[in-house]
């Protein structure tokens, strides 16, 4: 007798007879004669009984058939068959279609997925065949049945679930000193420890490059300009040898000499030591200059993943108030604001500045002159963006004004918006680490399900029932991830775990990686807070104190379930403020084919991303900080507040610190400000004229906005999706 079956993909179920039946039935009513339930009835009993205790669906199929053909209906044997092959060419026609669309540069949401990819290429082609294969594999072999059939129903999103079966990690914040210190090894070749700013220049394009084709999100450099500065005092001390060596002259006493910044000054008048400290200072200035443009240089043009994806990386830097270190953000900044190319808007690596107080935000905080040439910059090229080191959440015990090395303790983030710090297996501290992966819920499905009940507190009951259903599903799956994850060895990422990912450095090529990754992250996140609002209480969280509440209650209610898991699962869980890109319109389509429109909530291509007010509503920069500022708290796993500005920002960065003062006074922890910004398609020209069509230099009508689409800027809105180009025609300004 039958007791399991045997699936497609390898995996077992409980025998249910009733299918078979069912199966035989549909059949028959496709048939002139119509149903016979006795017959139905017998031929599923005999197969049920006749059958061995573990089957296969298709033995079991290839039963019935037989079983029809020696019936007196043979009529529905053929078309049982019929609807067997029919099934099987179903299954492969839609993966057909999505080939079909890749091989024809098609522009939708598949091939659009990420922005940041040119799927158009041979390299990006490769990659989405890759990817859209691997997928059903993932959902056929490695996710249990409840957590699959929860993804196809657009209740969760498993977030790169294409590198699942690689085992990969999603991100990590790179110890940079630890490879300029003792150099890099990838691929074939190794390189020496840096002595030079050039040099530490490419090492670091090559970790984020090498460590981007061993994991499968973005990478980040914690503390740049502690990193650097070392490598500009050496960069000094070669100009005085060079000096020395035209003059040939002594002026050994020169190297150590007290220098109080790096400013290129004119030489006229000075003579002796003097000139030449300066002379090697200017030389320095220069070549730090070089050095940080070749850096941002690189990183638009070095490409990763099958060649088809520029690294998505970023910088943290803002807190070394050493002359070194200050010489190494004057640079960057410059470079950044003189624009790559034919001066257009460096795309990568984003940028971000470590805000905080007595260090370099209040007049007479010793960097606080590069705070204003930051904002400048940020007016004009949309970086950087501010990271608060004094919000509350943002605080470590242990950091210290005279410790050289208080970067241990300061937080940094990805510049999409992951953070990582805290930390229950290891130091709290962002360096060294980052997250493993993360899933979304739509909880505007959980809403949508629960708008059934008229009276508004059961509503709200029954959504927060549901909602616990999904983080407990969610919390599972990561932990199976997790579990998968840990055992890869060492060796399949040889850059990530063998200096970048801390502790990795005690393993050996074959060993697995469970001992260190649990000091990585596990992100439970969100999407459609918004909409969530609308079809629960009418109001989103813009519009109306009780949708407020009623916000921070959900999102209140997630921190304490991430919580909970950590203990029970014995993970680092936290909620993550997903900035869903691709996901915002497939949860969107796939509730209004179910739920059908529903105004304020379904109406629109897209979800608002996650705890935003939404695009569409117009407020104040003041009123949008206000509402928002609150759940940077909750989502420890990464948040951004950002507004949108009105016209040329360039010459107005006192817009630029009120939004920063804003998160200082609010205690946000993260946030950025869009603004205009043309650019020509075919010369490169970027300005801020509003609604331009014909480019003033070149007389081109390929003109494009730039644009952030979730934390990150896109070269041209042609690679969006569907979803975010319909979110970003909807997008005010805030006034």
């Amino acid at each position: 007798m039958i007791q399991k079956v045997i699936k497609r993909d390898g995996r077992t179920a409980d025998f249910n007879f009733s299918k078979i039946e069912d199966a035989i039935r549909k059949a028959m009513a496709a048939s002139e004669k119509g149903i016979d339930a006795i017959l139905a009835a017998t031929i599923a009993d005999r197969i049920a009984k006749q059958g061995d205790p573990f089957m296969k669906v298709e033995d079991i199929q290839d039963a019935v058939e037989v079983a029809l053909m020696e019936s007196d209906r043979k009529e529905v044997a053929r078309i049982y068959i019929s609807y067997r092959n029919a099934r099987s060419v179903a299954r492969k026609a839609k993966t057909r279609a999505i080939f079909e669309s890749i091989i024809g540069a098609d522009k939708n949401d598949i091939t659009r997925e990420n922005a940041n990819m040119n799927a158009d290429t041979p390299a990006g082609m490769m990659m989405k065949f890759a990817s859209e294969s691997t997928k059903p594999f993932v959902d056929d072999y490695l996710l249990d049945e409840d957590v699959r059939d929860a993804m196809r129903a657009g209740y969760i999103h498993i977030h790169d679930k294409d590198y699942y079966p690689t085992k990969s990690l999603t991100c990590v914040q790179h110890p940079l000193n630890t490879i300029l210190q003792h150099g890099l090894k990838a691929a074939h070749a190794e390189s020496r420890p840096a002595k030079r700013i050039e040099t530490a220049s490419v090492q670091a394009c090559i970790s984020l490059e090498t460590a981007q084709n061993e994991m499968h999100g973005g990478q980040a450099i914690p503390a740049l300009d502690f990193y650097f500065a070392p490598y500009v005092r050496m960069t000094y001390k070669e100009e005085i040898k060079n000096v020395e060596d035209f003059e040939d002259k002594d002026y050994t006493c020169l190297l150590d000499a007290e220098i109080t910044d790096y400013i290129k000054r004119p030489l006229t008048g000075l003579t002796g030591m003097e000139r030449a400290k300066q002379q090697a200072i200017n030389r320095t200035v220069a070549r730090v200059h070089q050095a940080m443009e070749a850096f941002i240089h690189n990183m638009n043009t070095i490409h990763s993943r099958g060649g088809n994806q520029v690294v998505f990386s970023s910088v943290n830097y803002g807190t070394d108030i050493s002359p070194e270190g200050r010489c190494v953000m004057r640079e960057l900044l410059h470079s950044t604001y003189e624009g790559v190319g034919n001066h257009s808007t460096a795309i990568f690596p984003i940028q971000i500045w470590k805000k905080k107080r007595g260090v370099n935000y209040l007049p007479g905080d010793p960097n606080y002159d590069l705070y204003e040439l930051a904002c400048k910059v940020s007016a004009r090229r949309f970086f950087p963006n501010f990271l608060n080191l004094d919000a509350t959440y943002n605080y470590h015990e242990e950091w210290n004004a005279d410790d050289p090395e208080r970067f241990n303790y300061e937080v940094a983030t990805m510049g999409c918006r992951t953070r990582v710090f805290e930390n229950r297996f290891g130091p709290k501290t962002s360096i060294g680490r980052g997250n493993l992966s993360f899933t979304t819920i739509n909880i505007v499905a959980l809403a949508i399900e629960s708008m059934s009940e008229p009276n508004q507190e059961k509503r709200i009951e029954t959504f927060m029932l549901r909602l616990n259903e999904k983080c407990e599903l969610v919390a599972k799956q990561l932990h199976q991830r997790f579990e998968f994850q840990k055992t890869a060895l060492a060796k399949q990422m040889p850059l990530v775990m063998s200096c970048l990912w801390n502790g990795a450095s005690q393993l050996n090529p074959n060993d697995k990686i469970e001992p260190v990754i649990n000091q990585g992250t596990l992100g439970i996140g969100f999407i459609g807070l918004a909409e969530t609002l609308k079809a629960l209480i009418g109001k989103h969280h813009g519009e109306s104190d009780e949708a407020q509440k009623l916000g921070l209650k959900i999102i209140g209610f997630m921190k304490n379930k991430a919580d909970e898991f950590s203990e029970r699962y014995q993970h680092n869980y936290s909620v993550l403020a997903t900035p869903a890109e691709g996901l915002s319109g497939r949860f969107t389509r796939i509730d209004k084919k179910r739920y059908g429109i529903i105004p304020g909530v379904t109406d629109r291509d897209y979800y608002t991303n996650s705890n935003h007010v939404p695009v569409y509503y117009k407020c104040s920069v003041k009123h949008k900080a206000e509402i928002e500022a609150p759940y940077h708290d909750l989502t420890r796993g990464g948040h951004i507040f950002y507004v949108e500005i009105d016209g040329d920002a360039t010459h107005n960065p006192e817009t630029i610190k009120k939004v920063v003062d804003l998160m200082d006074q609010l205690n946000m922890g993260y946030g950025s400000v869009n603004h205009n910004r043309n650019r020509c398609m075919e010369c490169g020209h970027e300005d801020a004229v509003e609604g331009l069509t014909v480019c003033p230099e070149c007389g081109s009508t390929n003109i494009d906005r730039l644009q952030r689409i979730t934390g990150y800027l896109v070269g041209t809105t042609d690679r969006w999706n569907s979803g975010k180009i319909a979110e970003l025609k909807d997008r005010v300004k805030h006034t």
